[in-house]
């Protein structure tokens, strides 16, 4: 029997080291694509310096067009790579969220600009990564409600963060939101917040971040006290319990790509969470330091800055590039381009 138990042990070893790994993926603007052209450098530095900070259990996979294939796999290596284009790259939000439990919600017309042709434009978006997905037999729950992958901010233990902008787009009160996204998603706790820039986006992946379990990262609005005020009233009446870490925010939105998305520059709450890991956005600001200081102290997770200064005036950075997937779906996907 000693023998059996050993190999059980071991497995039960190797399956949680597993189940700790987010597999981070990545799009690379298509070739040629005239909206990202003047930026595909700042792009690819950008990507390039993410992925050399990922590491084990922690991967990355970056998807790209034939021609853009040599040239990432020379920066960061073939196994690392994927011949997978996609039209956009801003893969959070046409992407599953929730890597545990994931589900795919219908991309919206404001991650495509709004405007007449905005939901059909960001359907076909959202259908390139649909069928990556059927080709790698991703097993994901599906939804026609309409949300964006960084208007769900959650902790993976129940607690999730959501703007109103949800709610209006499916013409839902707050209780008949939260009944809906308890069904489709098993989560326990919403709080519902306004954004703090209305129109657009609206994501909340701009305001906060679970940096460990009920306990979210919130900017600091020293020149808006009331929206502040408002802002953390809705996090503790939807999350019971929440502790609230207030973080630096030298927001700066003196550059912009586009008008539509406005910027992330300064937004350290647009950071990427995995099982064991935050990669924290850094802007080459004094700022910085003082931002990773603060995350570290409070959470048990290692805190790992990524400059993302050279994307974050596109409206999004490290959180806003990826997407998480976990367990066998990662290895299925991984799988398929071996």
């Amino acid at each position: 029997m000693k023998p059996l138990f050993w190999l059980s042990f071991l497995f039960g070893i190797l399956m949680s080291f597993g189940a700790r790994a987010d597999l981070i993926v990545l799009a690379a603007p298509l070739t040629g694509d005239p909206y990202y052209a003047d930026q595909a450098d700042r792009i690819f530095d950008f990507h390039v310096g993410f992925a050399r900070r990922i590491a084990a259990p922690d991967d990355v996979l970056i998807l790209v067009d034939e021609p853009g294939y040599d040239r990432y796999a020379a920066a960061i290596g073939r196994d690392r790579v994927a011949p997978a284009p996609m039209p956009d790259i801003w893969l959070r939000d046409f992407g599953t969220a929730n890597a545990a439990a994931p589900v795919m919600f219908r991309y919206t017309a404001a991650g495509q600009g709004g405007g007449p042709g905005g939901q059909a434009a960001a359907d076909r978006v959202q259908d390139a990564l649909t069928d990556l997905a059927s080709r790698a037999a991703l097993k994901y729950e599906s939804s026609e409600l309409l949300n964006d992958g960084g208007n769900f901010v959650d902790d993976y233990s129940g607690n999730a963060v959501v703007s109103r902008k949800f709610l209006r787009d499916n013409g839902l009160s707050e209780d008949e939101g939260r009944r809906r996204l308890r069904r489709l998603t098993g989560i326990r706790h919403v709080a519902f917040i306004d954004a703090d820039e209305q129109g657009g986006l609206e994501h909340a992946d701009g305001v906060v971040a679970f940096i460990d379990t009920n306990t979210l990262l919130v900017n600091s609005y020293p020149d808006d006290p009331e929206y502040a005020r408002d802002l953390k009233a809705d996090l503790r009446r939807g999350l019971p319990g929440v502790e609230i870490v207030e973080v630096v925010t030298p927001y700066d939105d003196s550059e912009v790509l586009d008008e539509r998305f406005g910027s992330a520059c300064g937004l350290y709450t647009n950071a990427l969470v995995t099982r064991s890991r935050i990669y924290l956005p850094q802007f080459g600001l004094s700022e910085d330091r003082i931002a990773l200081e603060t995350v570290r102290a409070a959470t048990r997770r290692q805190v790992v800055g990524v400059a993302a200064h050279q994307v974050c005036f596109m409206g999004g950075g490290v959180r806003c590039m990826s997407w998480q997937v976990r367990g066998p779906s990662a290895d299925r996907l991984r799988a398929l381009f071996d």
